[in-house]
């Protein structure tokens, strides 16, 4: 199967370093200085045809020590007619702290094979795109209603609400931690979302552009 434009434009999008320095800025309180980097894999881990991103993120404050580190697995679904159904499923790191830092040292990701991530199920995002008038895109990606992503994470279940908004240089991040007892969200982007710009491109890095 071939790779869709829109397939190729949401990698292209994604795969880069971003931060939100100017919310950081004008709204403090409420909005860490953030870096996030979402770094092509350079191995193909699935046999499908597909687009593959590590993703970290650190404070400003303490860039040599980033955390969340996921897998993203860009993919469209056969047989989905003229538009193009988009996903982006997401796996965990059996060992995350063999693979920390890679977002600025991706030569780390040279050795990442199939056995060491796991899959998150009910951590599938829905992806709709607009092509608009400059003939770029506008994706928007969230979870379907009624999924619970979750995940373990030192001996706790933890449960995220993820979603993303991108464009050619932007990204809005909705991503929130939320309590799988009271559904309340406790961490990220809970007055609205974070607002990345992208800072250095990594597009050229993508694998598998020519399957």
């Amino acid at each position: 199967m071939t790779l869709t434009s829109e397939l190729i434009a949401l990698g292209q999008y994604l795969a880069g370093e971003f931060d939100n320095r100017e919310q950081a800025i004008a709204d403090p309180a409420w909005y860490v200085h953030l870096h996030l980097w979402q770094r092509p894999v350079p191995v193909q881990l699935f046999s499908e045809p597909s687009l593959t991103l590590f993703a970290e993120q650190a404070n400003i404050l303490n860039l040599d020590r980033p955390y969340r580190p996921r897998i993203m697995q860009l993919r469209q679904l056969p047989n989905s007619g003229s538009q193009p159904q988009l996903e982006v499923q997401y796996f965990m790191l059996k060992d995350p702290s063999q693979f920390r830092g890679a977002g600025l040292q991706p030569s780390l990701l040279k050795q990442l094979n199939p056995a060491q991530v796991e899959s998150l199920p009910g951590c599938t995002l829905t992806v709709s795109q607009k092509r608009l008038t400059d003939g770029t895109y506008h994706f928007a990606a969230s979870l379907p209603s009624g999924a619970r992503c979750c995940f373990p994470y030192q001996g706790e279940t933890r449960q995220v609400d993820l979603g993303f908004e991108a464009s050619p240089t932007e990204l809005f991040s909705f991503d929130k931690g939320i309590d799988p007892n009271t559904g309340k969200a406790l961490w990220g982007a809970i007055l609205g979302p974070f607002h990345f710009t992208k800072r250095h491109d990594f597009s050229g890095e993508l694998v598998g552009l020519s399957d």
